[in-house]
């Protein structure tokens, strides 16, 4: 599990949590509005994320026209910004209008069979939608307990934390110790979120197809699913601008049950790919989901051309 590196910016977090708190209290349509102001913004000028998203675009739909990935481009930048502005929401904003604004709930029954049966639920949350709406649903419904790892300022992470936890998650470190909260978590029968497209460190994952692409993919869940026989789901909060959210439960793909490292992990990576046709523009598409490359694990001396990145 990667590690994020954290330092002291008080007064820039302080800026961003006084953002957070000022836009709590904005209507969803108005969070939109800004977003579709902002959204190009970031597209024309943050030569990063600009670039990945385009990368990663042609990469998985390599038969799509140009100018259609441009738009999707585009478009997916104005939803990222979205959540980033939609946090003071999800996690500063009244408890009733949050849950007011997830208009409709699907699939919940994948989660409430599981449960019926005593089984735990592992909840597969890809970076889709808003996330944090998902996480702030799942632990207002459900004995909920997910990995956190501390943003890289340090002085947001008391807001993250309490962002997070207000509806009773229990956050857990990303180590051995908190796989092993985890662990109990699913044998008394709870639920658990999983990031499922975060790039692991070196050792704790295996290279699975990603679109037809191998990508570096962690092993977590077989290992989880191996002594708990827990039931995996994929869960996300798809946004419907200016609205609201629908949370959407979908079956896993059956090869995460797999003890095979690289099946489990290549069902993994099937479940990220159902949540992304739900709607391509709301997924987080600057992540570098590629970085790492197979030929770099197998030592070969010019491994990084094989790099999209």
């Amino acid at each position: 599990m990667a590690e994020t590196r954290s330092h002291s910016h008080p007064r820039r977090a302080r800026a961003i949590a006084g953002l957070w708190k000022a836009l709590s209290g904005r209507r969803l349509v108005t969070l939109w509005h800004l977003s579709r102001i902002a959204g190009p913004l970031v597209h024309r000028l943050s030569r990063r994320e600009r670039e990945v998203t385009e990368i990663n675009l042609d990469q998985v739909f390599p038969d799509q026209d140009g100018a259609e990935r441009r738009r999707l481009a585009r478009a997916s930048l104005t939803h990222s910004t979205a959540t980033m502005l939609e946090l003071g929401f999800a996690w500063m904003g009244d408890p009733e209008r949050v849950e007011a604004a997830i208009l409709a709930v699907h699939g919940r029954e994948l989660l409430d069979e599981a449960r019926a049966e005593g089984r735990g639920v592992i909840v597969l949350a890809p970076h889709f939608g808003n996330w944090e709406v998902l996480n702030f649903w799942l632990s207002s419904h459900f004995p909920f307990t997910a990995m956190y790892e501390p943003p890289k300022i340090d002085e947001l992470d008391a807001v993250t934390r309490h962002g997070r936890e207000r509806m009773g998650a229990s956050l857990v470190p990303t180590n051995p110790r908190g796989v092993a909260a985890l662990l109990k978590a699913l044998k008394r029968g709870e639920a658990i979120g999983i990031l499922p497209d975060q790039e692991p460190d070196w050792g704790s994952g295996v290279f699975a197809p990603f679109y037809g692409r191998l990508a570096y993919t962690a092993t977590l869940l077989p290992k989880l699913v191996a002594r708990t026989e827990a039931r995996v789901v994929t869960g996300v909060a798809r946004r419907i601008p200016g609205r609201g959210f629908e949370i959407h439960f979908l079956s896993a793909d059956e090869r995460v049950y797999s003890p095979d490292e690289i099946e489990s992990a290549t069902g993994v990576n099937a479940c990220v790919e159902a949540s992304i046709a739900l709607d391509p523009a709301q997924y987080q598409w600057e992540y570098k989901r590629y970085r790492k490359v197979i030929q770099q694990q197998e030592g070969h001396p010019e491994h990084r051309r094989f790099r999209l990145y």
